[in-house]
């Protein structure tokens, strides 16, 4: 008899299993990442001017501390990280503010950058161990002053070479995470020989600590047509094999896939195929103009379930 009850039980559950045989196969919808560098310019722009909506998880990235001196002929510092941003109006109250306010926003800082004070932020460790020990101290000091959740790595110019890059880099982003100072991790690179060697060189020994790839799209060529971006999109997840690629434009006048010439298009063509991770901007100091038309757009896009 127990038996038998075993038996019609297996089949009362088998019969289940075939009138619903895929509620726990239907994804949940995952809508993205919108993030926005911003404060490197001097604008005056703080974090209340940017429109944030509330169903996305929103980054900001500070614009951007680096380790040189802050004088009229900067000189490096081997690691030992400074506050470049615009520090009047992107102060520690402002994040506390911004964060209290929208419970989906995070505040990041971004790492490098192009130049300082005229001259190229190159990365110029004297030593792996050097550079990571001071690394660690001063980032982790900016990040409790400030309440940061992530930061950016966004050198664009090298004194040496990528295996050093990928060490400094790896080991700063491997304390950071395991002693939970940082909860994101992103790299910054674009289609440059000689910059791609050294995010690369990175990637494969230590991409399971990245979370984003902030790749710069607008660093293509002006004209960047919809299957040109789709191609270099391809081309990059290739290159970051299992990485969340975002796109990206400048509202700077940079190249690349403009909003107004089918950045949106194309990335309603990645939505569909399920590969579009998120959209970031280059820079919320350079939308304001426009009185941030596209951070409106980039994240109604990401929001809507359809496309």
């Amino acid at each position: 008899m127990k038996s038998l009850k075993f038996c019609i039980s297996l089949l009362v559950l088998q019969a289940l299993f075939n009138i619903f045989p895929t509620i726990e196969a239907v994804p949940a919808f995952c809508p993205g990442v919108f993030r926005e560098y911003i404060g490197a310019e001097g604008k005056n722009v703080t974090f209340s001017d940017v429109p944030i909506n509330p169903n996305i998880e929103f980054h900001f990235l500070l614009s951007f501390a680096i380790d040189y001196t802050n004088t009229k002929s900067p000189e490096p510092t081997n690691g030992d990280f400074l506050v470049y941003w615009d520090t009047d109006n992107l102060t520690p109250s402002h994040i506390s503010s911004i964060k209290a306010k929208h419970k989906n926003v995070k505040v990041g800082m971004s790492l490098g950058g192009d130049t300082v004070n005229g001259k190229n932020a190159t990365f110029t460790p004297t030593s792996i161990t050097s550079w990571v020990r001071n690394a660690i101290y001063s980032i982790t000091k900016i990040v409790k002053e400030y309440n940061l959740d992530a930061i950016d790595i966004d050198y664009e110019h090298f004194n040496a070479d990528p295996d050093t890059f990928a060490e400094c880099i790896g080991r700063l982003l491997y304390y950071l995470k395991q002693n939970n100072v940082i909860t994101y991790t992103s790299i910054a690179p674009y289609a440059d020989d000689s910059v791609q060697v050294h995010y690369l060189a990175l990637w494969r020994k230590y991409g399971h600590l990245i979370d984003y790839v902030n790749f710069q799209f607008y660093a293509y060529e002006k004209g960047t047509t919809i299957p040109q971006f789709l191609h270099y999109f391809e081309t990059q997840m290739y290159n970051y094999k299992g990485g969340k690629i975002l796109v990206s434009f400048g509202t700077d006048n940079s190249g690349g896939l403009s909003p107004r010439h089918g950045f949106f298009d194309a990335c309603s063509i990645l939505k569909r195929q399920g590969t579009l991770h998120g959209i970031f901007i280059w820079s919320a100091d350079d939308s304001i103009k426009d009185h941030f038309l596209y951070e409106k757009l980039s994240q109604n896009l990401l929001a809507s379930a359809t496309v």
